[in-house]
């Protein structure tokens, strides 16, 4: 959801900052640039909050993902990009190089879940070619 606050609601305008400042007070002084850098108003974008993956999991699956691409003889890169493919498909592009297979979804903003059945599908596929994954440290707990 997207609220539109325009310059021109300049007391709804108001009412909004200074509920931000007295709510986030760590936040005040980006609050002050947003509202210096908005002679128009604002938008503000109201959504779920969505648990992130957490740095333990990227940090297994990138070691994991980068040990098992030197196996398979490819870069880290390539084989995470294979690895998006695999878990989440693909579709294929025609570009001027010939066609070109992409994920269907990336890994910037994925969930805990998201992530976790990330790692599931490189250890599924590095075990289907003969490669062990040991289990995280965080599924030992």
């Amino acid at each position: 959801m997207h609220l539109n606050i325009p310059r021109t609601k300049s007391i709804q305008l108001m009412n909004v900052f200074q509920y931000l400042s007295s709510a986030f007070p760590d936040a005040v002084k980006d609050l002050i640039d947003t509202n210096r850098q908005a002679p128009y108003g604002v938008t503000i974008e109201i959504k779920p909050l969505r648990a992130q993956r957490t740095r333990p999991q990227e940090n297994y699956y990138r070691k994991h993902c980068a040990e098992f691409a030197r196996f398979c003889g490819m870069t880290p890169d390539e084989m995470h990009e294979e690895m998006l493919c695999q878990c989440y498909g693909s579709t294929e592009h025609a570009t001027k190089f010939g066609l070109r297979r992409r994920p269907a979804k990336r890994s910037g903003s994925a969930s805990r879940g998201d992530y976790s059945e990330l790692i599931e599908t490189l250890c599924r596929i590095a075990a289907e070619v003969g490669y062990y994954v040991p289990p995280s440290e965080e599924g030992r707990a």
